[in-house]
């Protein structure tokens, strides 16, 4: 009986919220009635985009309201108002989230006072489900339809405040287009890094090498001891620009991710990094790998990751966890160093980000100063 009453409780609090919430747009009816005046004598027309912003502010705090008594959140997708008065008027106007929010509201005028059913029955149901409960040990009857008068608004907000198909669509191909622009500019990046590689680098040490052979060979005839420490130099010449190729190679595609996957090269990667890292591969080196694409992707998030462990967090343990997901593949990396890590910062989280939104992937950081730092990767693809 007290767990009854005690939900019945919560459902009031709910539906009280809800019909204050109500009761505030009843008064925003003014506002509504301002700005309409305004659009039609065009003078007071910047008042809209204002409007519609608020009204947004209005349905997020419906929406986080809901979300509280369901547990499910309900996304917000609006489009920027920005650009000049008249560029976010239409933006305004035409944004499928102003059509949403404003059948939301209207319809709320008039289910957001459904406190005016629960109440009455409160008095009903301590008197009815206490001798029901309390005397015949039987199922209260009554204070639960508080709980489904709150379900039944939150199900309606749920069902209104949801974005529609167009405004969802219409947030997809800008989501694609911002990766799409991202994934352009970090490829460009990585080109110029290559072509800086290669030219400063390998370059560099093949003309030394060149020059030096050149001087051996001159050299051989006349002076054979100063020909052969020349031939030397050139060897070690050629040792360092084949170090410097595989290294360029390496931060294109690594060679050990084809010889031996990704938990091989994640376990290499852990070896060779100076830290104690726990890796649990999630058996990932057993049955379908990933495309190669992924597996590069997060090949390079735990690098990145790893490394910035060893520079920023002032720990010298990390843990690594590779999990094979319904949809694709999710990567953990976790430390309880210092934490505060910022994007910002330069600390190769951002392009991180970009490359792996650019394979339409997800990327969550969490670093409270003080720590622990968690960055989880997940990246969508088909085995």
């Amino acid at each position: 009986m007290w767990k009854t009453v005690r939900r019945a409780a919560w459902a009031t609090v709910h539906l009280v919220l809800a019909a204050a919430m109500a009761f505030g747009m009843w008064i925003f009816v003014t506002v509504l009635l301002i700005t309409a005046i305004g659009a039609l004598t065009v003078v007071g027309v910047w008042l809209l985009p204002e409007t519609v912003l608020l009204i947004r502010r209005i349905a997020g705090a419906k929406r986080s309201l809901t979300a509280t008594w369901t547990g499910v959140r309900i996304p917000e997708v609006y489009r920027p108002l920005t650009g000049t008065v008249r560029e976010r008027v239409v933006k305004a106007v035409k944004d499928p989230g102003t059509r949403t929010d404003a059948r939301w509201m209207v319809a709320y005028w008039f289910y957001g006072a459904l406190l005016a059913l629960a109440v009455p029955l409160w008095p009903v149901g301590l008197v009815v489900d206490g001798v029901w409960c309390g005397l015949l040990r039987r199922e209260a009857v009554v204070l639960p339809l508080i709980v489904r008068l709150a379900d039944l608004e939150a199900d309606w907000s749920t069902a209104l405040l949801k974005p529609s198909p167009q405004a969802q669509l219409t947030a997809r191909v800008e989501e694609l287009a911002a990766t799409r622009a991202d994934a352009i500019a970090a490829h460009e990046a990585e080109l110029r890094r290559i072509e800086r590689d290669l030219h400063d680098g390998a370059q560099a040490q093949l003309v030394a090498l060149s020059m030096r052979i050149g001087l051996a060979r001159r050299a051989y005839g006349g002076d054979p001891e100063t020909g052969r420490r020349l031939l030397d130099e050139a060897q070690e010449q050629a040792e360092k620009a084949l170090t410097e190729l595989r290294q360029v190679v390496r931060g294109i595609h690594p060679p050990i991710l084809s010889d031996r996957g990704l938990a091989g090269a994640v376990r290499a990667l852990a070896a060779g990094s100076g830290l104690d890292v726990a890796v649990d591969d999630g058996g990932l080196d057993q049955g379908v790998r990933a495309p190669a694409a992924v597996e590069a992707a997060a090949y390079f998030a735990v690098a990145e990751s790893l490394t910035n462990v060893a520079k920023y967090s002032g720990v010298s343990r990390a843990e690594v966890r590779l999990v094979r997901v319904r949809r694709g593949l999710r990567v953990r990396v976790r430390d309880e160093g210092c934490g505060g890590a910022d994007e910002t910062g330069g600390s190769g989280l951002l392009g991180m980000r970009r490359r792996v939104a650019a394979l339409d992937g997800t990327m969550e950081v969490s670093s409270p100063v003080g720590g622990p730092t968690v960055i989880e990767v997940e990246l969508p693809c088909v085995w």
